[in-house]
């Protein structure tokens, strides 16, 4: 029952999870825009971008990244299905991380230099914020008494009590995950910070809109990872988990509209410090209560 609810949850999830993450990105697109006195393109111009992009031939060097690509949606959608099916939170990282190294390797696979480039400096992000996602389960396994998703809803009280630091590290990498400055260090959504996209450099037509829908699913993934540290047993829990997503994901963009790229060392050493602070503080609290 478990695996059938988990494959009911993923095909659930590859289908709405774009439609919810292409609204956010045109969202993105008009806050930006305002925040920069613009007007901004329409609520679903990332839609059209994806459709022009599916209507185009590949030009590929490899043959092999698109390949490389559709592999990393398949594990996004499993890793967004095992979360919101209420399965295994640890799982769902892990699955996530699968469908990352997935995307390195299509980078990788065109042998071009600046996709070369934004490959390693992908493998930097992934070294940066694994270590605190991996405290964060952790953390709301001590708190919660299970791996499981679904067991917040038997709590009589937010896991945020309880996990304070840790979400606060959360939050801090969770600007690298949604790739938002000053931590785009591989690709970047706005054509202000650079003129070569790095990881997806060569990517084209029906291989880049599998980059650009992976995204959207990724988003919807990592803000429900937010939301769930404000869930409990009661009904207003679902709510306020909704509300603590948009808000952190429009800090977010906040961040992203107003700091200019980093090095890679400072984003490797300011992510581990705030595993180690955040993150270990938080373990020695609760083994200590």
């Amino acid at each position: 029952m478990s695996f059938i609810t988990t494959l009911i949850g993923t095909v659930a999830f590859a289908v709405l999870a774009p439609i919810v993450g292409c609204l956010l990105a045109g969202l993105d697109r008009i806050i930006s825009a305002r925040m920069q006195g613009r007007v901004g393109p329409p609520l679903l111009q990332p839609y059209y971008d994806v459709r022009k992009l599916i209507a185009k031939d590949d030009v590929t060097v490899s043959g092999v990244d698109g390949v490389y690509m559709t592999a990393a949606l398949v594990f996004t959608a499993f890793a967004g299905g095992i979360f919101f099916s209420g399965g295994n939170l640890l799982m769902s990282a892990f699955v996530i991380t699968m469908a990352a190294l997935f995307f390195i390797m299509a980078a990788y696979s065109s042998r071009s230099p600046y996709s070369e480039l934004g490959a390693g400096r992908e493998t930097l992000q992934v070294m940066s914020y694994e270590p605190m996602v991996l405290l964060m389960a952790v953390c709301f396994y001590m708190a919660a008494g299970s791996f499981n998703v679904r067991d917040v809803f038997g709590l009589p009280a937010p896991v945020i009590f309880a996990t304070l630091p840790a979400f606060i590290g959360f939050l801090f990498i969770l600007t690298i995950k949604l790739r938002k400055s000053p931590f785009d260090l591989s690709t970047s959504h706005h054509a202000h910070q650079e003129l070569v996209r790095g990881t997806t450099t060569e990517m084209s037509g029906k291989t880049l809109a599998k980059v650009e829908v992976m995204h959207w699913c990724e988003n919807v993934l990592f803000l429900g990872w937010t939301a769930l540290f404000f869930l409990w047993g009661g009904p207003a829990s679902l709510v306020l988990g909704v509300v603590v997503a948009l808000a952190a994901w429009f800090f977010e963009i906040l961040i992203d509209n107003n700091f200019a790229r980093v090095k890679w060392q400072f984003m490797l050493r300011s992510a581990w410090v705030m595993a180690l602070v955040c993150g270990g503080i938080n373990i020695v609290v609760l083994m200590v209560a």
